[in-house]
């Protein structure tokens, strides 16, 4: 492709690594090259626990994926998860003082940083500030207030930050493999990016994406970033209850969510039997399809009544006219859009990456949400800051509007 950029995007899941190679066009169009993935051993609840093996299964991500795309994997923008991560709302003021009472590119530039100057904990450092909209005396939904006349300009910025060490433990495993980490991204806004259109953050969706190891999940409303929030929840836990409920081993407990799950009960799953007979660990056991569907369908809606009440509290159900959206692994698992209707009361769709072309697997499995989101993060990343500066710089100079129109 001519004049074409190479963008890669990496998640360092609790179940698996991958790793989406994009190339991008002049007029920014996404198209995916190259995909990899490994299964993850050092990872739980999205945060590294083992370096050594959690560095082993990046390089061998890596290594898939550049042979897939046939290029070298130089630099990535990496994805960031775990329950440290928080995101919440704050209001910039600024009175202006010029003369005219004329709004400049210096009072925007001034209320913009009233709004990021936040008091977080010492030890926590901001991942995205994200700008919503400005108010004008009162005058709400402003889009760009320059030129405006005015008195008092606000302006609503969504902020996410985490831990700062915890955010650096993959920025650094990644390091230490030779590639650069050109910026970080909340792995939620990442997968919102791959998975809605301008449409539907207009007309306001809720993105879950369901880890092994922790949901996240993001609301768009008025075509920007309204909420987001992490649980420390995900497939790992329904695997967890499902060994204790059936009374067997863990690895078994997988393999049956994965061969005979389901997020709703069937009413006519009490009367079948699942044969384990073949099972060396647990010969001649047999587990009842109706009580591993209810353990299964009781975990995942308590995760979904959670986001629900989250959502609720904030004010923003009723702002949800596209739905619901579902990516992630946990995205797979049987009559999981039925369960998530019956909660929310919305309709229920699963993500797709419409909104790049490429490799099928990258754009129609789930569990590649957030890498592909991660190449639209670099997309944009790269159109406010051409130099393509490293995480040191590049993170202090987010992209205003980013996740905006």
């Amino acid at each position: 492709m001519y004049n074409s950029q190479i963008i890669v995007g990496l998640e360092i899941g609790t179940s698996k690594v991958s790793v989406a190679v994009g190339e991008v066009s002049e007029n920014k169009v996404v198209n995916i090259i190259g995909i990899g993935q490994a299964k993850s051993r050092g990872v739980r609840k999205g945060e590294i626990i083992d370096v050594a093996l959690a560095e082993e299964d990046v390089r061998n991500a890596i290594v898939e994926a550049e042979q897939v795309a046939d290029v070298e994997i130089r630099s990535v923008f990496l994805g960031v998860t775990g329950s440290h991560i928080r995101g919440f709302n704050n209001t910039g003021v600024h009175p202006v003082v010029s003369a005219d009472r004329e709004i400049s590119t210096t009072d925007i530039q001034d209320v913009i940083k009233n709004a990021r100057a936040i008091n977080l904990p010492t030890d926590h450092s901001v991942v995205h500030s994200i700008r919503q909209h400005f108010r004008v005396d009162g005058q709400d939904g402003v889009q760009n207030p320059e030129g405006m006349l005015g008195a008092k300009i606000e302006v609503d910025v969504h902020v996410v930050s985490g831990r700062y060490n915890r955010l650096q433990n993959p920025i650094r495993l990644v390091s230490g493999l030779h590639l650069e980490v050109e910026n970080i991204s909340s792995s939620a806004l990442a997968s919102s990016l791959a998975v809605l259109g301008t449409e539907q953050k207009e007309l306001g969706t809720l993105v879950i994406d369901l880890g092994a190891g922790v949901t996240e999940y993001a609301v768009y409303s008025a075509g920007v970033i309204k909420h987001t929030g992490v649980l420390a929840v995900g497939g790992d836990h329904v695997s967890n209850d499902l060994a204790y409920g059936l009374k067997v081993p863990l690895a078994r407990a997988e393999q049956l969510k994965i061969d005979h799950g389901s997020a709703l009960i069937d009413p006519e799953a009490g009367n079948r039997e699942i044969d384990l007979s073949d099972d060396s660990l647990i010969p001649g056991r047999q587990v009842n399809l109706g009580h591993m569907h209810k353990i299964m369908s009781m975990r995942l809606r308590e995760t979904f009544e959670l986001i629900a009440r989250d959502i609720g509290q904030a004010g923003l159900i009723e702002y949800l006219r596209a739905g619901v959206v579902l990516c992630g692994g946990g995205a797979r698992t049987s009559h999981i859009t039925g369960l998530a209707r019956d909660v929310f009361n919305l309709p229920v769709a699963i993500g797709r990456a419409s909104t790049v072309s490429g490799i099928k697997n990258a754009l129609d499995e789930p569990e590649f949400a957030t890498s592909v989101g991660l190449i639209k993060f670099g997309v944009f990343q790269s159109q406010a800051n051409p130099r393509r500066a490293g995480f040191g710089r590049a993170i202090r100079q987010q992209v205003a509007a980013l996740f905006g129109r």
